[in-house]
């Protein structure tokens, strides 16, 4: 993490510079002896916190919280920025049902940390003659997905694979989330109804 170099105290150059006080109030234009003798009777640092400013802008402060308060806010925005990454899920044309849901699921939890998922269907030997299965494929994984993805690409044939992109969806999410309520509501009803 890389803070910007901030000067303190004896380190700002200007001779005039536009003092604001330790509780936010604008003191006005004075020079900067006049500040640091107001930010040592303060007990406090003077802040160069607008050095581009005409004349700079200063601020009685303590300067290590300030410092702590700089970082926490590029940490909180380092954190908003999510890195999407594209996770691959391989498999051959002729997978069974139950090891497609099985790489299904995990396609699940990467979409669940907002990565997108590119599905490469893998053709060898005479396989290759059967390029239409692999477009089937591709066709049950959308099918199966399509609560909680959509299709960022359609199917590309790059030699001896046939892939498609896909990326999280909250809307397909918020359906998924809306019926399982749904359907607990129903089983309470149910549940309630069997107790009378």
């Amino acid at each position: 993490m890389k803070t910007k170099k901030v000067r303190i105290n004896h380190q700002i150059k200007a001779k005039e510079v536009r003092l604001i006080g330790e509780n936010g109030e604008a003191l006005g234009i004075v020079s900067v002896d006049v500040a640091l003798k107001k930010a040592q009777e303060a007990e406090l640092d003077l802040v160069e916190i607008a050095p581009n400013a005409n004349p700079p802008v200063v601020r009685i402060m303590d300067f290590g919280k300030y410092m702590y308060e700089m970082t926490k806010k590029e940490k909180t925005a380092k954190k908003k920025q999510h890195q999407t990454e594209i996770k691959e899920i391989h498999f051959r044309p002729s997978i069974f049902e139950h090891d497609l849901d099985i790489k299904i699921n995990q396609a699940r939890k990467f979409f669940e940390k907002k990565n997108k998922v590119r599905f490469v269907v893998i053709f060898r030997g005479r396989e290759m003659q059967h390029f239409d299965d692999g477009l089937k494929i591709l066709e049950k994984v959308k099918e199966k997905i399509s609560d909680i993805a959509i299709e960022d690409s359609k199917p590309k044939i790059e030699g001896r694979r046939i892939y498609q992109i896909f990326s999280f969806s909250k809307e397909g999410l918020k359906k998924k989330k809306k019926e399982e309520e749904q359907n607990a509501k129903v089983e309470n009803e149910k549940d309630g109804s069997k107790e009378i």
